[in-house]
């Protein structure tokens, strides 16, 4: 699975023109599911992101995971970041997880986040999304269960 985390004062995730989803501070997690991901891989990813120190300690370095911070995460599905861009001018996305698939691990991948202790609010699969977010920092991660 692929994820991008960006650290966040605030976010939020509308469905024509209606708030579907939103956080303060803590994570907005861009999700995308790979062929041959399954569900083991979207709970290690959940882990790491739950780990994952880049917020601010007293003395300011980036040395708090969210699970030390109490931070929430908004995870909004994302198949572009699936995208192939090695030859052309148009993105292939056919290394992504099939919809089905791709869902149902999105939906795994938020609710171990839950599992974990983390308030998880989320975007709508497949839908057309508008998302807002403050970036604090800004801290943008890039992740790879297959890296």
């Amino acid at each position: 699975m692929r994820a991008l985390v960006q650290r966040v004062t605030e976010a939020r995730v509308e469905v024509a023109g209606e708030i579907i989803g939103r956080c303060g501070p803590g994570l907005l997690i861009l999700v995308c599911a790979m062929q041959g991901d399954t569900e083991t891989e979207a709970a290690a990813l959940a882990a790491k992101i739950h780990k994952l120190r880049i917020f601010r300690d007293a003395a300011g370095k980036m040395n708090l995971a969210l699970k030390d911070t109490g931070g929430a995460a908004l995870v909004v599905s994302q198949f572009t970041l699936a995208a192939d861009t090695r030859s052309g001018n148009r993105p292939g996305f056919s290394t992504a997880a099939a919809p089905e698939l791709g869902e149902r691990l999105y939906q795994h991948f938020a609710q171990s986040l839950r599992g974990l202790g983390v308030a998880v609010e989320t975007g709508q699969f497949g839908a057309d999304m508008a998302v807002h977010l403050v970036n604090d920092g800004p801290v943008t991660i890039w992740l790879d269960t297959a890296a």
